[in-house]
């Protein structure tokens, strides 16, 4: 059947506050993590809470969703005749956009009049976000799943990451540094500035001496790729560090101009896991990523 009603998800990993998401046409799926052990999902412990257990050395595990899950969430659309289109998590971060594949195709068999779209968002965090922000309103403006599904596909890369962290020992347990390198930001209090490629992986850009100094990093890197994209809002995610956040802010208005709306967040736990107490992320249009 042409054009039926849809329903547009995404996951909990764009990192997005709770007031804008209560007033945004979309579902989220879960991704469930572990502190020393013990399974949680984002509704079990605060923000703080969790980046305090991390300071304290607790043991984070992250988990993709599972096949069953975006099964279950996918097929009580589809019951209701609606359509789904799902904005997924990076396939260079996580598994998760094969999930949804695996269960796209089981339920084509049952649903063979139903349209399943799974698009690859190649982005993370505040930047899945603001993909989704601007998705959900090309939603409202009445494009189709179709339409939809194509405006992603272009504008995806589009989407710029740029971010630092300001210790690298999470990155190294994640593969993403070498020890040395690790060992060498922790003595010399290196600070790497990283960005997401067009595959959605983490790129190490630069290393800057000190924290503010890769803040200001940040901002060049923003100025050198925004090109003349129209940016009314961006958005920003940190890893329990609102004062870095702030003075971040600032610098995004000075770039984009005062009216321009700055979306903060906390970097959600399954992101966190791996990037750390005191992550900092910035995420805009650009002309390249």
């Amino acid at each position: 059947m042409a054009n039926r009603p849809y329903t547009l998800f995404c996951d909990t990993t764009c990192d997005l506050p709770e007031e804008r998401l209560a007033k945004m046409d979309c579902k989220l799926l879960p991704l469930t993590f572990e502190i020393d052990g013990k399974p949680y999902t984002t509704a079990d412990i605060s923000m703080q809470e969790f980046y305090r257990r991390m300071r304290e050395d607790a043991v984070t595990k992250t988990s993709q969703i599972a096949v069953g899950v975006c099964e279950d969430a996918f097929e009580e659309e589809l019951k209701n005749g609606r359509d789904v289109l799902y904005l997924a998590f990076s396939s260079g971060l996580s598994g998760t956009y094969n999930s949804a594949n695996i269960a796209k195709n089981n339920l084509m068999e049952k649903y063979p009049e139903a349209k399943i779209v799974v698009v690859d968002s190649l982005s993370a965090s505040s930047g899945e976000g603001l993909l989704l922000i601007y998705a959900e309103q090309k939603k409202r403006e009445g494009l189709t799943i179709d339409q939809l599904e194509a405006w992603i596909e272009v504008n995806r890369y589009k989407i710029c990451h740029v971010f630092t962290v300001d210790d690298l020992k999470y990155l190294f347990s994640g593969g993403r540094v070498s020890r040395a390198a690790a060992l060498a930001g922790t003595v010399l209090g290196i600070k790497p500035v990283l960005n997401v490629d067009n595959d959605g992986h983490l790129i190490p850009q630069d290393k800057v001496r000190g924290r503010k100094q890769s803040i200001n990093r940040l901002g060049d890197m923003i100025r050198e790729r925004k090109g003349n994209n129209e940016n009314k809002i961006v958005t920003m995610s940190h890893g329990d560090c609102i004062e870095d956040a702030k003075y971040a802010e600032k610098m995004l208005k000075e770039i984009f101009g005062e009216d321009t709306e700055v979306v903060i967040a906390y970097t959600g736990p399954v992101i966190g896991a791996h990037s750390g107490p005191g992550t900092l992320a910035l995420f805009f249009k650009g002309d390249y990523r």
